[in-house]
C-alpha cells in the first residue's frame, strides 16, 4: 500500500496570491503547496482523499484518470471546490464516482454541489454518494473513520489498512481525542497536518504535532497542510528521525 501526496499546503497554497513565499524559498520546488489531497493505492485500488481546488492539476502530475472512490474529509473549500473536475473521472470510467463523507459533510456537499450529485438540464450526476461509516471496504483496502476536532466542525480522521500495513491521514483537527490516538496507533506511515509552528485555533501546530510522533512513534511521519512560514530546508534541518515535511508528489510505500 502506498499514498501520494498530491497537495500539501494550506487553504491558501504556497505561494499565496501575489507572488507571496513567506519564510519559504522559492528556489526550492519543494516549497510550492497546492492544497491538502491525497490518493491511497493497494493491488489496483484507487482511493482520492479531498478534491481540492487543484484537483485536475494534481491528477494530471499523478498520471491518474480513474480511482475506485473518493472519500472527503469535510466540506472546506479548499478539500472540496475542485469537485466538479470528477465530471473528467465520470466520462472516463462511465460510470459515476463513488463519493463517501459523514452525514453533515455530506449534506453540506449535496447542497452545494447538486447537479453533481442528481445531475440537472439532461446532464446525468457524476458522482454516487454514500454516507462514510465507522469501517468500510474498497477494493482489498480496509477504512477505519473517526471524527476530528477542526474549530467548530469535525473532519473525518482516516486509517487505511491492506496487505498487514497501515496508513493513518489526519487532516484539519486541533485536539486530539482519545478515539484519534486509538485510529493513529502502530501506524507505518502517518500525514498529519502540521499548519505552522505558532498555535492555531482550528489546525494542529508543529511542536504539539511531535509531540503526538512522539507518543504515537508511527514508522514514518510527513507533514502536510503547512502554509508559507514552514520552508522545507528549514524543516529537515530540524525535524527528528522519521519525520519530513511532504511536499506535492511525494509518495509514502507503507
Amino acid at each position: 500500500m502506498r499514498i501520494t501526496i498530491l497537495g500539501s499546503g494550506t487553504s491558501s497554497g504556497v505561494p499565496r496570491i501575489g507572488n507571496d513565499w513567506g519564510d519559504c524559498d522559492p528556489a526550492e520546488p519543494r516549497n510550492r503547496r497546492t492544497r491538502a489531497s491525497a490518493m491511497i493505492e493497494h493491488d489496483g485500488t484507487r482511493i482520492l482523499i479531498d478534491t481540492s481546488p487543484d484537483m485536475r492539476e494534481q491528477l494530471l502530475a499523478a498520471d491518474v484518470d480513474r480511482v475506485d472512490a473518493v472519500i472527503w474529509t469535510h466540506d472546506h473549500a479548499d478539500h472540496c471546490h475542485g469537485i466538479d473536475d470528477l465530471r473528467q473521472l465520470y466520462h472516463a470510467a462511465g460510470t459515476p464516482v463513488r463519493g463517501y463523507a459523514r452525514p453533515h459533510t455530506l449534506a453540506a456537499l449535496d447542497a452545494r454541489f447538486t447537479y453533481a450529485f442528481h445531475g440537472r438540464a439532461g446532464y446525468p450526476p457524476t458522482i454516487a454518494a454514500e454516507t462514510l461509516p465507522n469501517r468500510l471496504t474498497i477494493g482489498g483496502i480496509e477504512v477505519r473513520v473517526t471524527d476530528q476536532p477542526h474549530g467548530n466542525i469535525h473532519a473525518a480522521g482516516l486509517r487505511f489498512e491492506a496487505g498487514g500495513t497501515s496508513i493513518g491521514y489526519a487532516t484539519d483537527f486541533n485536539i486530539m481525542t482519545d478515539d484519534m490516538t486509538k485510529l493513529y496507533e502502530g501506524l507505518d506511515v502517518w500525514v498529519v497536518d502540521a499548519l505552522r509552528r505558532r498555535p492555531h485555533p482550528t489546525h494542529m501546530e508543529l511542536p504539539a504535532v511531535l509531540g503526538w510522533v512522539d507518543r504515537l512513534r508511527p514508522g514514518r511521519t510527513a507533514l502536510i497542510h503547512m502554509d508559507h512560514s514552514m520552508d522545507y530546508a528549514s524543516l529537515v534541518a530540524e525535524l527528528p528521525k522519521g519525520v519530513e515535511p511532504g511536499y506535492d508528489g511525494l509518495v509514502l510505500d507503507a
